[in-house]
């Protein structure tokens, strides 16, 4: 629900262009009418004199009368303070992404930075575009953990993807456990009702590490109704990696890409879904594009504006300083005709 202001009728608030127009012309007549004298007054005894405080003080009575319909124009003009509200109707999808931290995945063939930064940065937009499906978020390196449970706050899912590091630096134990990334993103979606279940996992590597193969992880995520979308994130051949050498300095090594493309591609197959290849940062967040067109939420939302007035908050002190005007000329600032 949102807040908005607004005018129901702004072309009132035009006649505010006269108010300055109303105060000259009354200036003018004022100057070009008969001024008051009187007869045989010897004016030379009122020079000297102090001027009095009502006098300095009179032309009050004039901006209280300006403000006054001012804000009178301003109250026609009726101010509105209106919540939007949204009515959801259909069902979203329910989206689990599996995303590799391992030691590889600080590899230097993506930019701005690394592989793992580029994915979250590309996995981020990807949320951003889904504001009415649950997502959650698991990672993975030689064991799997749930970063974060499905939610429809994605300002939460945000921090916790901005709070994931490589494993070492997490000091978890290095390594690329695909099987049991898989099986912890489906668990996740395990008990969901939802019509339509994906899994989006992404790694550099090749499965060494956990004690579920990927394959039985397929099996079982394809038994629950999930489909897997399964992406392969890194430059083939020789990519430049960062490693801490003995003395503590860190230097850049090139080491060979690793990708097990069969075995993603065999996931994706099992579970009805595809395997991508991303070798740099664009392609990559064209995958996620194309994941995106590929399972939209079956949601329509409708939006209701309702306003209420808030015209009496200025009319009201309006009145009152046209009152304060009339008794402030008929009591201190009264004129003898």
């Amino acid at each position: 629900m949102s807040g908005t202001f607004r005018f129901a009728t702004p072309w009132v608030l035009s006649l505010l262009l006269l108010i300055p127009l109303l105060f000259l012309i009354r200036a003018w007549l004022r100057q070009s009418g008969k001024p008051a004298a009187m007869r045989f007054a010897v004016a030379d005894m009122a020079q000297g004199l102090p001027g009095s405080w009502r006098i300095r003080f009179r032309p009050i009575t004039t901006l209280l009368r300006a403000v006054a319909i001012g804000m009178i124009i301003i109250g026609l003009a009726r101010p509105q303070i209106g919540n939007a509200q949204e009515t959801i109707t259909g069902e979203g999808i329910e989206i689990a992404l599996a995303l590799d931290i391992s030691g590889s995945m600080a590899s230097l063939d993506f930019q701005p930075a690394n592989r793992l930064e580029a994915s979250k940065a590309v996995i981020s937009d990807f949320i951003s575009q889904r504001p009415y499906d649950k997502v959650g978020l698991a990672i993975f390196a030689a064991e799997a953990f749930n970063q974060s449970p499905l939610t429809l706050d994605h300002n939460m899912l945000n921090r916790s993807l901005d709070q994931i590091e490589l494993a070492p630096e997490l000091g978890l134990d290095d390594g690329t456990a695909i099987g049991l990334g898989l099986a912890n993103a489906a668990n996740m979606l395990a008990g969901s009702d939802a019509t339509s279940k994906i899994v989006i996992l992404l790694t550099d590597g090749v499965n060494n590490s956990g004690q579920i193969d990927p394959m039985t992880a397929a099996e079982a995520a394809k038994a629950l109704g999930i489909k897997v979308y399964t992406i392969g994130a890194g430059k083939t051949g020789q990519v430049p990696v960062p490693v801490k050498s003995m003395f503590g300095t860190e230097q850049i090594m090139y080491q060979e890409s690793q990708i097990d493309e069969a075995t993603l591609q065999q996931i994706a197959d099992i579970t009805g879904g595809q395997f991508f290849r991303a070798e740099d940062s664009d392609t990559l967040g064209q995958i996620y594009d194309e994941i995106n067109e590929l399972e939209k939420s079956q949601v329509e939302v409708q939006i209701f504006n309702k306003y209420e007035e808030k015209a009496v908050w200025i009319l009201l002190p309006a009145l009152m300083l046209i009152a304060l005007e009339l008794i402030l000329r008929q009591t201190l600032f009264r004129t003898i005709p």
